[in-house]
């Protein structure tokens, strides 16, 4: 799969049908987490897959999700974070779309559900025994057909301009200098990563041998992690596809210009 498709028409399902996805799809999925779980392999990150989605539903029903809207599947995964580490919550965001990536290869579909503000012993009485925290699961199944006549707009996504700079923070680039260093396209599909409330948070500060990831936020609030790692695992996707396959290397520091902070991810070679 080409992953720019994939990126252009990566869509979260609301509405699943009722319809269970056979015992030998789960069971390979079962197996692509556990290699996720030893790929991260720190034994700091868990998935779990959650057959009966009825059970999920009902005891989140109201409280789950965002806004109390729960969103009702067949089946559920979910992401145990041991600690709130930052590298956890980066890493883990990561490889949940890494695995969104797996599922829709076998025609699933996927919807990211937040379970953060539901109590622990609710979360304990729905999940069971739980070592670390879950704050978000995965709805996973078949999604209900969409309008055919509703067309997707992408007149939202923020230029490639607003979300590189080059050198310093503020100096934002220019196309033509990002075309010659053969980064044009990264770039400009990078933009249709997913983020939360399309919030598009993440920066770029692209500098002679390697490009920071910046998380963009107003001061008082908290940067995004969870879209920092959605963006990193997509990025070096794309990068795949142009030769360049270098793997982000966490660093941290944090940028205040005017009311805008700036909270340093990651590095990543070029």
């Amino acid at each position: 799969m080409l992953m720019t498709n994939f990126l252009k028409k990566r869509k979260s399902v609301r509405e699943f049908k009722n319809k269970k996805i056979n015992s030998d799809i789960l069971d390979e999925i079962k197996l692509y987490l556990d290699s996720l779980e030893r790929e991260y392999g720190t034994g700091n990150l868990k998935f779990k897959l959650y057959e009966y989605g009825e059970k999920l539903y009902e005891g989140l029903r109201g409280i789950g999700g965002y806004s109390g809207v729960m969103i009702e599947s067949p089946h559920y995964i979910g992401l145990e974070l041991i600690d709130d580490k930052d590298r956890n919550t980066i890493y883990g965001s990561y490889y949940m779309e890494k695995l969104i990536t797996k599922l829709n290869t076998m025609g699933l579909d996927t919807c990211w559900v937040s379970v953060g503000n539901v109590g622990k012993d609710t979360k304990k009485d729905i999940f069971g025994d739980m070592v670390g925290e879950i704050n978000y699961i995965l709805a996973i199944g078949y999604g209900k057909a969409r309008n055919p006549f509703i067309n997707d707009s992408f007149s939202d996504r923020i230029g490639v301009e607003e979300i590189v700079f080059t050198d310093k923070i503020g100096n934002h680039a220019n196309v033509d200098d990002l075309e010659n260093r053969g980064l044009g396209d990264l770039f400009y599909y990078i933009r249709f990563a997913p983020s939360t409330l399309n919030k598009q948070p993440w920066r770029f500060l692209l500098e002679r041998d390697k490009v920071t990831l910046l998380i963009k936020y107003n001061k008082g609030e908290e940067p995004n992690l969870i879209d920092a790692g959605i963006v990193m695992y997509y990025f070096e996707s794309l990068g795949e596809s142009i030769g360049l396959n270098s793997k982000w290397q966490l660093v941290s520091n944090t940028v205040e210009e005017g009311n805008d902070c700036y909270r340093y991810i990651a590095e990543l070679k070029l």
